[in-house]
């Protein structure tokens, strides 16, 4: 019970520090004349902002905020390392659901509003479709991976000094 709490204090705490950034930049969030139509979904995708680097202790040490067991970025496959650094490049990716909404349909990633995460393709050599591995990212800057299709989860976590 008593890491529940904490989970549901750090949400609550990252979305006040979202609404409280919303409101010192003036962002309004909608269309604000009849010219403005909505973005093409390919526009809003090539849009996803890049995510922020892992949380850290005071020590600089990684932690994991979701509770999920961790990987570090440097243990991750090859092409998982690769598809990080077009995420925080903003693109281009090669798949065109790159950048998609993530629903969290399995419920394994902490529970969040629609639209918090975002995934990403990792190319699996060898396969012709996209195979079964992602990145997830959520909105204040968490990432995930998976290699089995979203049944399972590890957070990434930054390595350590580099």
């Amino acid at each position: 019970m008593t890491h529940r709490c904490a989970r549901l204090g750090t949400a609550l705490l990252a979305g006040l520090a979202l609404l409280l950034t919303g409101l010192l930049t003036g962002c309004s969030g909608g269309a604000t004349g009849p010219g403005d139509a909505a973005p093409s979904r390919s526009a809003a995708v090539a849009s996803v902002p890049p995510p922020s680097p892992a949380p850290t202790r005071a020590s600089g040490r990684p932690t994991a905020s979701s509770g999920l067991p961790t990987v570090r970025e440097a243990e991750l496959p090859r092409e998982a390392r690769r598809t990080l650094v077009l995420i925080r490049s903003g693109g281009p990716f090669p798949y065109a659901k790159d950048g998609a909404v993530f629903s969290n349909f399995e419920g394994v990633l902490p529970r969040q509003e629609r639209g918090y995460y975002h995934e990403y393709t990792v190319r699996t050599p060898g396969e012709r479709d996209r195979g079964a591995r992602r990145i997830v990212t959520g909105r204040l800057g968490e990432t995930y991976y998976t290699d089995d299709h979203y049944q399972s989860f590890r957070e990434v976590v930054a390595d350590e000094d580099r």
